[in-house]
């Protein structure tokens, strides 16, 4: 797919491909030794074929701040964009992988980041629309894209540790993930147990409430 895309991009003279890699630590010295103005970018990279696309976006905001990137993804659930737009949305795009073969689509996102915009797929948007309007009262809602995740992963039964490792997080953090969710959704004076049923129900039974479809992350 990478020489695909690098073939679809190189007949468009305003692009110029300064590198093409194929893992996280590569992209991580590619953005240092090239300084480019886009990164385009899998959701998935080895070494853990995750979401190190969007974490990589999150530590170029702070590392190199200029740089736009684009997250291709095959998922069409909201909080992978959110999680990508949740400290900005400024030089962000988030492309479904079906939208790869129309060239002019790409070249949107690819210039609407450069240009120190964002874009996100309409399929996205279409979710996000249809989903605040089903759920506005929700107190879902006041939770943070890092805190519904953590949640969703709480709604497939897994323990703090297991959550730690699947979101490669500590273990204190996410007990603080996990409190402030509690303490959003009214159940900080519920039983632990409780708790954690009540919260995973809450969020399975909202409109909203989508576990994200991956085997690991």
């Amino acid at each position: 797919m990478r020489e695909g895309v690098c073939q679809l991009l190189s007949v468009d003279p305003s692009v110029e491909i300064v590198a093409a890699v194929g893992d996280a630590d590569s992209l991580r010295d590619a953005c240092l030794r090239h300084e480019p103005a886009v990164v385009l970018t899998d959701i998935r990279m080895p070494p853990t074929h995750s979401d190190e696309g969007i974490r990589l976006a999150g530590e170029l905001r702070d590392s190199q701040p200029g740089v736009g990137v684009v997250v291709l993804s095959q998922y069409a659930d909201p909080l992978y964009a959110l999680a990508l737009l949740d400290r900005g949305s400024d030089r962000r795009a988030y492309l479904l992988k079906e939208r790869v073969h129309n060239r002019a689509e790409l070249m949107a996102a690819i210039r609407a980041v450069a240009d120190g915009g964002s874009m996100v797929d309409p399929k996205i948007v279409d979710s996000l629309v249809s989903a605040r309007g089903r759920a506005e009262r929700s107190p879902l809602n006041e939770l943070t894209a890092r805190e519904r995740e953590v949640l969703s992963e709480i709604a497939q039964g897994k323990s703090n540790t297991a959550i730690a490792e699947t979101l490669f997080l500590t273990k204190r953090a996410v007990e603080k993930h996990i409190n402030s969710i509690f303490l959003k959704l009214g159940l900080a004076a519920a039983q632990d147990v409780s708790k954690r049923v009540t919260a995973a129900l809450m969020f399975l039974a909202d409109a909203d409430g989508v576990v994200p479809a991956r085997p690991v992350s």
